[in-house]
């Protein structure tokens, strides 16, 4: 992507929350997309979104001067916006996204209202970059696309079980979760609740993981996605840590390669290289051998280029007993399962000509 073509101007909605604040980070002088509009709430309306700013890791961009409007779909299309990314919270998203969309303008949402309609791809582009062509045979009265983000326990999640799924054919996936307090947005978790704590129970996350897993790691038949049918079974906790969302896995698998053959394919796998996707990692898994390996502490952050800084996915503590691989598995969740997602979600469909500038179109 360079900049010798109309960058796609873009707002973000929900832009004074947790992931809405990282979606105005990470479009910071993006090569492809112009961030013109930061949509708030009544309360917000205003005031410099630099006022609301609340990510102790990162500086301020010169777009967080932008001040926060009221705005609904109709407002918003009338700007010429070509690209809309959507933090706002689930259960009130869908409908503001849906008359988006009818408005022509396309949307990239983090919210789990669309990630299931069958016309909307659930993508996360190392994984499931195909899926995309449902896009195709969205609804007529719909002239702009939506393209969901998973769950951000998902999204980790799949790209570590996509570098070795065709290599392992798995029989059942076991995952057990330990949470960071970020993922519930903000204000998050009350303190009393978690301090010295760790809480067995996040409301309807252990089937969004099972459900937006299956699906992802499905296929495309005549324009329609086709779950996988490998059985998820999955616990969720949440932990006090701020960001980052540790998973233990254990893949039943129905093929036994050597150990040297699994660290392999978690190594090299980089289904992206070649592209032109800023916010890309590249390798897309990043493989730690050391024994207390990956932290949230230390490993949320991973990715490069500097663009991708958290949108890779880390790998340890592998152990194989065939049938049976044992691995940890870290990611950020605000960003490779958030804001980052979307962003790269976005890269990939403009490269495929799904999105565009609305002139060039």
């Amino acid at each position: 992507m360079t900049d010798s073509r109309r960058r796609c101007r873009c707002a973000v909605l929900g832009a004074s929350g947790y992931i809405g604040q990282h979606f105005v980070r990470l479009l910071a002088d993006h090569p492809a997309f112009e961030l013109t509009t930061l949509v708030g709430t009544e309360r917000t309306r205003g005031q410099p979104l630099a006022e609301l700013w609340q990510l102790p890791d990162a500086a301020l961009p010169k777009e967080a001067d932008l001040r926060l409007e009221s705005l609904g779909p109709s407002e918003i299309a009338r700007r010429g916006i070509d690209v809309v990314f959507s933090g706002l919270p689930s259960g009130s998203a869908g409908p503001i996204e849906t008359e988006l969309a009818r408005r022509g303008v396309n949307v990239f949402t983090n919210a789990s209202d669309h990630r299931m309609d069958a016309d909307v791809p659930l993508l996360v582009p190392e994984v499931n970059a195909d899926h995309l062509d449902v896009l195709l045979r969205a609804p007529r009265r719909r002239r702009g696309a939506i393209v969901a983000d998973p769950n951000c326990t998902a999204a980790g999640l799949v790209v570590a079980l996509r570098a070795v799924w065709d290599l392992l054919r798995p029989r059942a996936v076991h995952v057990t979760t330990y949470q960071a307090l970020s993922g519930a947005g903000l204000p998050g978790v009350a303190s009393l609740a978690i301090t010295d704590n760790v809480v067995p129970f996040i409301a309807r996350e252990e089937e969004k993981v099972v459900q937006e897993s299956q699906r992802m790691l499905g296929s495309v038949f005549r324009g329609s996605i086709r779950p996988s049918s490998v059985p998820f079974i999955v616990q969720c906790a949440r932990v006090a840590v701020r960001d980052g969302h540790l998973e233990a896995v254990t893949i039943d698998a129905g093929r036994r390669p050597g150990l040297a053959a699994i660290e392999e394919a978690f190594r090299t796998f980089d289904p992206l290289a070649g592209h032109d996707l800023p916010s890309a990692p590249h390798p897309a898994v990043i493989l730690r051998t050391e024994p207390d390996r990956p932290q949230p502490l230390r490993d949320r952050w991973a990715g490069s280029p500097e663009r991708a800084r958290g949108m890779a996915v880390s790998v340890g503590r592998i152990r194989w007993e065939a049938p049976f691989l044992r691995f940890f598995v870290l990611s950020h969740n605000a960003v490779r399962g958030g804001a980052g997602g979307s962003v790269l979600n976005a890269e990939l469909a403009l490269e495929r000509g799904h999105v565009g500038p609305r002139k060039a179109r």
